[in-house]
């Protein structure tokens, strides 16, 4: 009517009062993740969305079909604890082995094998019974140190320190799940948006998968504390190169017993 103003009616306080609490809450319950009503796959590979088993088993596909992998981090064994910092592909691998007393590097190309060590690896100090090494296991040390070793494929230790280097014998021994799988959280590995899979509730080993790309593992904590290793590099190709001759020693038909025994 004319003379007669149109005035938009103000919310209640009470009204105004839910808004902010709801807004708040909805911060509150999403910080750091999603907020309300964003869909936490957006720009993702879609592998939230499955159950627990299926994205185990698209990451151990994902592993199965790639080139190359960098392997670092913490292995527990009953043989002692080790710290692996490895790069490995189908036909070799190459990287480096730390251990209570030793650090050793590895290089196989195809199926030729070097071992690379400090002279207190070569001359097994570490002994139980204690004793003191002998003159020739001296002598022995001295000119294997440094040097890149070729393990001759009858020595026994050739299996024990192939095993390092070979990328589907050691991903199928380390990344083994025990117990009934669950999903976890969304987390980030290296930057990368992930979400966990637990086997135990976390007890039997957490898996951390890409949720970006394809659905490779990212981080594997190991169960009963055997250790967390970080993965990385997947499919990006690196070269082998053999050593020169005189950085290359050819022991023979087996090695002396070393510390790696």
């Amino acid at each position: 009517m004319r003379g007669r103003a149109l005035v938009t009616p103000l919310p209640s306080a009470g009204r105004a009062r839910r808004a902010v609490l709801a807004v708040a809450l909805c911060a509150g319950l999403t910080a750091g993740v999603t907020a309300c009503g964003e869909d936490p796959d957006a720009g993702t590979n879609g592998i939230g969305k499955l159950t627990a088993q299926q994205i185990e088993n698209k990451a151990r596909a994902a592993a199965d079909g790639a080139s190359a992998v960098r392997l670092s981090g913490t292995l527990v064994s009953k043989g002692g604890t080790y710290k692996l910092n490895m790069r490995l592909k189908q036909d070799g691998g190459t990287g480096s082995v730390t251990s209570k007393d030793n650090t050793f590097e590895l290089l196989r190309i195809g199926d030729t094998l070097f071992l690379k060590a400090d002279a207190g690896f070569w001359s097994h100090t570490d002994d139980e019974d204690g004793e003191e090494p002998s003159r020739s296991d001296e002598e022995a040390a001295d000119k294997l140190q440094d040097k890149y070793v070729k393990v001759p494929k009858g020595d026994p230790a050739y299996k024990q320190f192939r095993g390092f280097t070979d990328m589907d014998v050691l991903l199928d021994g380390l990344l083994g799940m025990q117990g009934k799988l669950t999903k976890g959280d969304r987390t980030e590995v290296g930057g990368v948006r992930t979400v966990e899979v637990l086997a135990a509730e976390g007890a039997g080993g957490v898996l951390d998968v890409s949720l970006i790309g394809k659905p490779y593992p990212l981080r594997f904590t190991r169960a009963g504390g055997a250790g967390v290793l970080a993965l990385g590099d997947w499919d990006k190709d690196f070269a082998l190169t053999e050593p020169s001759k005189d950085e290359t020693l050819d022991y023979g038909g087996q090695l002396p017993k070393t510390s790696g025994d």
